[in-house]
């Protein structure tokens, strides 16, 4: 594994001083919220994103432009040798959050992972540098991963049977899942939450009705420095609350820019927004 990194060092190194190709792309919105009974307020966002290529490496470069000094939001590059993908995830984002649910202690985010495309069911298996191993890959029509990881070991699950979309996620032994179809050109998905959307309209002209049920509350639980315990990193305590809908109208226009209203039943609150994507 050492050489295989040695390897993508070099190939990394090479590849800045003739680069193939530069793409940039990026996404600007901002947004006015009534905030029902309360004071209104208006939040900008404004995103870029540098995609640069050589021959089988590409690095990909993030950031936030809408403050009043720009961050870093994602640093990676990955190159291919043979059967073999090695990708570097060089910007530590922030993990630990007071939201509420949120997770409490910080984990690094960078690392190295080797992936390989066996060659038997094209199945991939992986291994980072903290020592998780990952198989995942499709059969039949049924994606699968299962990632073998200190603490609890992950495993996701999706396919398309019969019109419909199903996807199942087993973290440490906690399951969610998602079932979602199409009814007469209207776009229905259920969830494990009990939550329910209804999407439906033509390209670029669409209105989504969103359903929310009632969230238990739940205690904090302690997680470690390291997230090698039954709590992982941690989470924050969860506060009820009561069900809600949303309803979001959005409509493309000829300039470009996308215009979208929103309706919160939780606290009556109206949302405009215009966003533009290049």
């Amino acid at each position: 594994m050492k050489k295989l990194i040695a390897l993508f060092a070099t190939t990394a190194v090479a590849s800045t001083s003739a680069m193939g190709a530069i793409a940039l792309s990026g996404a600007a919105s901002v947004s006015y919220d009534d905030n029902g009974a309360t004071a209104s307020s208006t939040s900008y966002d404004a995103d870029i994103t540098l995609v640069g290529t050589a021959g089988g490496t590409t690095f990909t470069y993030s950031m936030d432009v809408d403050g009043a000094t720009a961050s870093t939001t994602a640093a990676t590059m990955a190159t291919t040798i043979g059967p073999v993908t090695v990708s570097a995830d060089m910007h530590n984002e922030v993990s630990s959050t007071t939201a509420t649910g949120g997770q409490t202690l910080e984990s690094v985010d960078t690392g190295v992972t080797v992936s390989l495309a066996a060659p038997v069911g094209d199945a991939t298996i992986g291994l980072d540098n903290s020592g998780n191993v990952s198989v995942s890959g499709t059969w039949s029509g049924v994606t699968i991963s299962h990632t073998i990881k200190d603490g609890s070991d992950l495993t996701t699950g999706s396919a398309s049977i019969a019109g419909m979309d199903m996807s199942l996620t087993n973290d440490g032994g906690s399951t969610t899942w998602s079932i979602g179809t199409t009814v007469s050109g209207v776009a229905v998905t259920l969830n494990s939450s009990k939550a329910v959307t209804a999407a439906f309209g033509l390209a670029g002209n669409t209105m989504t009705v969103a359903h929310t049920a009632d969230r238990a509350a739940a205690t904090v639980k302690a997680g470690t420095a390291n997230g090698d315990g039954a709590n992982g990193y941690g989470t924050n305590a969860v506060a009820s609350k009561a069900s809600f809908t949303t309803v979001a109208i959005s409509r493309a226009l000829t300039s470009g820019a996308t215009l979208a209203a929103t309706y919160d039943s939780s606290n009556e609150s109206l949302t405009l927004k215009a966003s533009v994507a290049f």
